[in-house]
């Protein structure tokens, strides 16, 4: 596996891949394929692993002309020519098992070999192609988060205003409050005392209509009653022009016979009077005439007893045309009366029928505005399911955005992790780096000692 852990490229591919990704300005255009093969030159290479360190770890050209901080050294000026060379050597020995390198020594900075090199800079290469489409990755991961987090921030704003806006809806505020509290306690009065109202109009009318529902149905049969009465007179009537004319015509025409058979009769009796006087005279000398006066006496007794007839008959036609006329006034009064009945009876109907449609526009104006509050609690609701849609709609997308969130935060745990592991591995190799220098530095130190101690000793002895 560690050898097909990455590309291997020709030279020609090297040197393109380091002008564009690596070295920049007149060093990469000054790069040639002699300088890496067939015998690489130390100081291009130096330049390059410096030029790809910097770029990976972000480390300056001045700090490999630097002492490490946690290292002792007796003489550090002795090691200023030997600090670059160590700290490339130390960095490319923690940089190049990253780039799946772990064969790498110190010779091949000091000698360079050709196959060796260019395998070291293909996997330096494919490492930074590699950090690139990291980078390139993660910087989407974390524009992503950026935007989710700016959504997030947006939602939870919106959130808020919603739940204000909802709050803002659901409460009253604070300066209204009075005046709807006045309002809803005015309308509940309005709707007690309407209901009150109406129910005692309502009362009053049933009782109105009852007591003129009872009136009616007395005056009805006191009505019928009459209309009997007028039939029954209307039939007497009747009954009474059959009896004694026709018509009225008639009936004149019969008076003024009978008025001139009894002024015939009036006269006959007069002249039979004074006949009777005539034969009383000479009824005392004409016996023989006793015969025709008793005759006489006789036309005469059944002349008045006729004459009393008449008169009776009179009294009787009198009495039976007073009848009529007062019957015929009864009649006239009952029409009047009818008449007013029908006319109160209209009136009364139009009354009922104004207090009626009072009732049904009331009824209506109550429907109506019920109506309206229903609608206006309908629209409220509304836009009360509307704003809840609105807010579940921003909670999901906000859970969405929280696991989003969450799965960024992971997978930044994890690269976390492992960075965190690399920087351990780093330190690590950093502290075996940092002994072998102290190792090294003691071994030098003891040389030198031994060194001195036998120039000491030679100059000793020259001395002597």
């Amino acid at each position: 596996m560690e050898t097909l852990s990455f590309p291997r490229y020709n030279v020609a591919e090297i040197v393109i891949h380091i002008r564009n990704k690596i070295l920049t300005g007149a060093d990469g255009k000054n790069l040639t394929k002699n300088d890496l093969y067939p015998n690489p030159k130390p100081e291009v290479l130096h330049m390059i692993y410096m030029r790809a360190l910097q770029i990976v770890y972000g480390i300056r050209l001045e700090h490999f002309y630097m002492m490490p901080v946690n290292s002792e050294v007796m003489y550090p000026h002795l090691m200023e020519g030997f600090l670059p060379f160590s700290n490339l050597v130390t960095h490319l020995d923690s940089f190049l098992p990253i780039c799946r390198v772990h064969d790498f020594e110190t010779a091949d900075i000091l000698c360079p070999k050709a196959k060796r090199t260019s395998r070291f800079l293909s996997g330096i290469i494919n490492f930074i192609h590699f950090r690139e489409a990291c980078r390139e990755t993660y910087m989407e991961f974390l524009w992503q988060y950026k935007s989710s987090a700016d959504k997030m921030q947006q939602l939870n704003a919106a959130h808020q205003e919603a739940l204000m806006k909802l709050e803002r809806l659901d409460s009253v505020p604070v300066e209204e409050q009075e005046e709807f509290k006045q309002l809803s306690d005015d309308i509940q009065e309005l709707q007690q005392s309407l209901n009150q109202d109406f129910h005692q109009k309502t009362i009053v009318l049933q009782e109105g209509n009852s007591q003129k529902k009872s009136n009616i149905s007395e005056k009805t049969k006191r009505l019928n009653e009459l209309k009997l009465s007028v039939v029954s007179l209307k039939e007497i009537q009747e009954n009474l022009k059959t009896k004694i004319v026709d018509s009225p015509e008639k009936l004149k025409n019969y008076k003024e016979k009978m008025k001139d058979k009894v002024q015939k009769l009036k006269n006959a009796r007069q002249e039979v009077v004074e006949k009777y006087e005539l034969y009383g005279d000479s009824v005392d000398c004409l016996p023989s005439c006793q015969l025709e006066v008793q005759l006489y006496r006789k036309k005469i007794q059944d002349l008045s007893d006729n004459k009393e007839k008449l008169a009776s008959i009179l009294k009787e036609s009198l009495n039976l045309e007073d009848q009529i006329e007062s019957g015929e006034s009864e009649l006239k009064k009952l029409k009047t009366e009818e008449n007013s009945f029908k006319r109160l009876m209209i009136v009364k109907k139009e009354k009922l029928a104004t207090v009626q449609f009072k009732i049904n526009k009331k009824h209506e104006d109550v429907k109506q505005y019920k109506r309206t509050v229903i609608e206006d609690c309908n629209k409220v609701q509304e836009k009360r399911g509307a704003v809840c849609k609105q807010v579940t709609t921003i909670n999901q997308e906000i859970q969405k955005y929280k696991f989003e969130i969450q799965q960024l935060k992971d997978a930044t745990e994890r690269e976390k992790l492992k960075f965190q592991e690399i920087f351990l591995n780093l330190k690590t190799a950093l502290e075996k780096y940092h002994e072998g220098i102290e190792k090294a530095t003691e071994d030098s130190y003891a040389k030198i000692d031994e060194k001195t101690a036998e120039l000491k000793r030679k100059m000793f002895k020259m001395s002597t």
